[in-house]
């Protein structure tokens, strides 16, 4: 009894399986993360204005990067200042870290899935430029 070696065309469907596997990975972070800021977003609007008439924010940035904001919004929020700003900055914070996380998963998935060393280098170099750029001002 001999067993039949695979033929090139189940190779080949074979990686496009796994391709269109990355590419609905890809897009589920993608559109969650939107999704999921815009939601944020609208509920702090939302109560914003039904609390003051008006959906305006002011808002100190210079000088901070995005791990000094969340920590900033974290610290108020642990000592009772839970308001609108909060999920304004979670759905901004969210939508910002939606193309790291897509990276990340990148990374994984053509380290642990594809076995593509050279991918995997490639895209670890745009993470670690990604995760430089969170600690910049």
């Amino acid at each position: 009894m001999e067993f039949a070696k695979p033929s090139a065309d189940m190779q080949v469907s074979e990686a496009a399986a796994k391709e269109m596997k990355m590419d609905v990975l890809v897009g589920t972070i993608l559109l969650g993360g939107v999704l999921l800021s815009m939601i944020l977003v609208v509920i702090g609007l939302c109560w914003k204005w039904t609390h003051t008439g008006s959906v305006s924010e002011n808002y100190q940035l210079k000088g901070m990067n995005l791990i000094q904001l969340v920590l900033q919004e974290i610290h108020l929020a642990v000592h009772g200042a839970l308001r609108p700003r909060l999920f304004i900055t979670s759905g901004i914070v969210v939508l910002m870290l939606t193309p790291y996380l897509r990276v990340i998963a990148s990374v994984g998935y053509f380290s642990a899935i594809l076995k593509n060393w050279k991918y995997t280098l490639f895209t670890a170099i745009v993470l670690i430029v990604l995760t430089y750029s969170l600690f910049l001002r």
